[in-house]
């Protein structure tokens, strides 16, 4: 397997002795830019060790939570349409009351879905829902609300909120999650790249990354050359009939809290986005009020506001990990007592967002004053070392820092 850059592998080897911890990825990709283009890429193993084919910085990836950011972008295109209102109690759109069970009285919005404010918990699920399922029975569950909270003013991570979202957007436009996301932000912005494989081509689909666990046994997108059969859950009688689908009965269906498809050049074109205020490459996706309203900071750590780390252990984010959230986007570096938020090691305050999953680490942060950023992922991670100097793990801080 192709070695990683000596200053990366450099890093890792001083946790290599501990058998505890996967000293070297199966891919690594990082690929820097500023507002006019790509700068640097580095790449280094393999998208597919049973193929023995080489990662390139072309090749789709399970993203992870970096989805988020996208999905948040396709809502602000919509409320720019006057289609969907921030503020407005989201349980007009749905058909159905969404409700606290301890706080009935509090609407839920999704300023506050896209912040993590709405006292969702992920303790119910948020991902299995079947194509025949209903999102509205994993909200019946207590253990889909922090009883101890009411909406609006704590912050607590849960991926939960985003299939409400998506299901709020289907909602509101009558169109299928995958396909609006192809309309409102990839399609524009010229990106290859899907949410659950369903709208991208055979051409992508071969180039699919592998992701792998710790023994290097493939978890997601081992495709072995074809796009998947079926690339969301099936109905629970086991078929794949995406006529099934209804407008906002499953927002879990397409993935839009980590499901998306993308390539490192993909996402540093989202990056560009946010360096140019809405524009990148002579297109505007969005306008510099709605961007700044992405990016403002909605929740800043402070005692008693909020949890700092995710529950879902394969975060594997710690303590201190996230001070600043604004409608998914992470601002970096907050100085504040309880904070290790900065993996970068300088105190410059990027926005972006970081993703974990299936052995998967990556990154999107851009330093707007600057004008410059990175994106970033490995594979075979799934218990990377703790970084440190911060609440991120080692790799990514390597990662982030960069030659």
């Amino acid at each position: 397997m192709p070695r990683l850059p000596t200053c990366l592998l450099a890093t890792l080897l001083v946790i290599a002795s501990n058998s505890t911890y996967a000293a070297e990825p199966v891919a690594s990709v990082r690929v820097a830019f500023d507002r006019a283009g790509i700068t640097t890429t580095r790449v280094d193993g393999l998208a597919d060790i049973a193929a023995g084919r080489k990662v390139s910085a072309d090749d789709p990836v399970r993203i992870a939570s970096i989805s988020k950011l996208v999905t948040a972008i396709g809502v602000m295109r919509l409320v720019e349409d006057g289609k969907l209102d921030l503020d407005a109690d989201v349980s007009d759109l749905l058909g159905w009351r969404l409700r606290h069970p301890t706080y009935p009285d509090r609407p839920i919005t999704l300023r506050l879905l896209l912040s993590h404010r709405a006292g969702l918990t992920d303790a119910a699920g948020y991902y299995a829902v079947p194509l025949d399922g209903q999102l509205q029975d994993v909200l019946d569950d207590p253990r889909a609300w922090d009883a101890a909270h009411a909406p609006g003013g704590y912050f607590r991570y849960a991926n939960l909120n985003y299939p409400l979202v998506a299901a709020i957007m289907e909602k509101a436009t009558g169109q299928r999650f995958d396909k609006l996301m192809d309309a409102l932000v990839l399609h524009p912005l010229g990106i290859a790249a899907c949410f659950n494989w369903e709208r991208c081509d055979d051409a992508v689909a071969t180039r699919a990354v592998v992701l792998y666990d710790a023994q290097r046994a493939p978890v997601r997108d081992d495709h072995r050359g074809r796009k998947p059969a079926c690339s969301v859950n099936p109905a629970r009688n086991g078929d794949c009939d995406l006529s099934r689908w209804r407008p906002g009965a499953n927002g879990a269906l397409f993935s839009p809290q980590g499901g998306l498809r993308i390539s490192a050049n993909g996402l540093a074109k989202i990056g560009r986005l946010l360096l140019g205020d809405g524009r990148v490459d002579g297109v505007r996706v969005l306008t510099g009020a709605s961007l700044r309203t992405l990016t403002q900071p909605a929740w800043t750590y402070a005692p008693g506001t909020g949890m700092t780390v995710e529950e879902d252990d394969s975060s594997q984010s710690q303590r201190g990990f996230y001070c600043r959230y604004g409608l998914a986007v992470q601002t970096l570096a907050t100085r504040r007592d309880g904070c290790r938020d900065d993996p970068f090691g300088d105190g410059i305050a990027r926005i972006g967002h970081a993703g974990a999953a299936y052995g998967l680490l990556s990154g999107l942060w851009v330093d707007r004053k600057a004008g410059t950023g990175v994106a970033y992922f490995v594979t075979g991670m799934p218990d990377a070392a703790p970084g440190e100097h911060s609440a991120f793990r080692a790799i990514e801080e390597a990662m982030a820092r960069g030659p």
